[in-house]
């Protein structure tokens, strides 16, 4: 049973009982990202993540992690465009163990210069291991692209540049402009107690401010391009388009067009660059919700040699999927994000995060019974028309490798873009 209850802070607290399993999954989500960055701020709520394990006033980093693993236990948090994520799994007995060292994290963090200094220095490092990997350039570009100086459009990590100018101080004024109880979501998934969990919370985070969080400021789809060339073996290319906000009454009609497209092998995507003319190693279609725009996009690995060829089949598979998807291919990609859904259920760290989204973007939990009627209820006649819709909007191209910038004039000449060419 699933249970929601809001604290007069603003604060937040979600579970989802499985009886039948002896573990908890136990987490808090921020609802603040990169989007929520100011001009001089890029890459701060990632760094904010990073410091999290870092010490508080009452537990040096060292006693966070000794604490953790005596019970067995895993602790992990992470960063996205809308959201921080700090959580943990252990044992049911540990749950209060677990609750205590999440609420210190994020009441008394303690932001030492010398834990600053050191953080700094990894996050480098994990910038300087995302540029040696083209797939993750390609994916760091596309949002850049699509939504042109905007914060939603950040990298994650930052920018070497805006990383090492981050400062202890800078990192508290964030905590105390964003890290508010009417910001925060504490979930729990597993052997729990509502009533009990409640009480915990409410005890554990009675020293979280109580005002609003800074507002992140809305996101518009641009389009744009993004490309750089190397030498590398391997060319990644994606195109992208306007999709659907979270909340769209096609939210759930878009990712279903983008699983017939390339949502698995059977994909007419895959079947089409890789079964029947091997132009690619990996390919994908998918769909990024936001809480007030989109991105529905094609993902492609393959050779240099290969892109001209390859380009041109997505585009002929994109207009042959506008008037030629079938019931029978809606009705695998139905299948396909039904069984995911209901097998994802097994996992107490899956139930966690779904709850902890279904909380922040519908304001309830949803039931099962009724996620998997939305998704019955879309129609080939929909997903066609979503596909039509979408590809008209300006396209997004991104392409890192030996080849030449995709041109959107050709997307723009077969689709009928109203915008103007890139």
């Amino acid at each position: 049973m699933s249970q929601l209850t809001t604290l007069p802070s603003g604060l937040t607290v979600v579970t989802d009982e499985m009886a039948h399993v002896d573990s908890v999954a136990v987490g808090v989500w921020v609802e603040t990202g990169t989007r929520s960055e100011l001009e001089g701020e890029h890459g701060i709520a990632h760094f904010m993540e990073h410091m999290a394990f870092k010490g508080t006033a009452n537990r040096s980093a060292r006693a966070i992690s000794e604490a953790i693993e005596s019970v067995g236990g895993e602790i992990n948090a992470a960063t996205s465009v809308e959201t921080t994520a700090y959580h943990a799994r252990m044992l049911t007995e540990d749950l209060p163990l677990a609750l205590d060292i999440i609420s210190d994290i994020l009441t008394v963090p303690a932001f030492d210069p010398g834990d600053v200094e050191r953080e700094r220095h990894v996050i480098l490092q994990e910038i300087g291991s995302a540029e040696d990997i083209p797939e993750d350039r390609a994916f760091d570009a596309l949002p850049e692209a699509a939504f042109v100086g905007q914060p939603l459009g950040r990298r994650i990590l930052g920018t070497r540049a805006s990383v090492g100018a981050i400062s202890p101080d800078a990192l508290r004024s964030f905590f105390a402009a964003n890290y508010t109880a009417p910001a925060m979501t504490v979930v729990a998934a597993g052997q729990v107690d509502h009533a009990r969990f409640v009480d915990d919370v409410a005890r554990a985070f009675e020293r979280v401010p109580t005002g609003p969080a800074r507002a992140a400021p809305k996101a518009t789809y641009t389009g744009g391009t993004a490309a750089e060339t190397d030498d590398a073996s391997e060319c990644q290319l994606i195109f992208g388009f306007e999709g659907r906000a979270a909340l769209h009454d096609d939210a759930v009609a878009a990712q279903l067009a983008a699983m017939v497209l390339g949502g698995g092998m059977s994909s007419r995507l895959f079947q089409a660059l890789r079964e029947e003319r091997g132009l690619v190693y990996d390919t994908s279609a998918f769909h990024w919700a936001f809480s007030d725009s989109g991105v529905f996009a094609i993902h492609l690995a393959t050779s240099p040699q290969d892109v001209p060829e390859a380009r041109t089949v997505v585009l002929d598979e994109l207009e042959a999927a506008i008037t030629g998807i079938t019931a029978e291919e809606l009705d695998r990609a139905k299948a396909q994000l039904r069984a995911g859904l209901l097998m994802s259920r097994e996992s107490c760290n899956a139930r966690m995060g779904q709850a902890a989204r279904q909380a922040i973007v519908f304001g309830r939990l949803v039931p099962k019974e009724e996620r998997i009627a939305e998704i019955e209820a879309v129609t080939d006649a929909d997903v066609r028309r979503i596909l039509g819709e979408v590809v008209r909007s300006t396209p997004t191209l991104v392409t890192i490798g030996a080849t030449e910038a995709t041109d959107a004039a050709a997307i723009i000449a077969r689709f009928g873009t109203p915008v103007a060419a890139l």
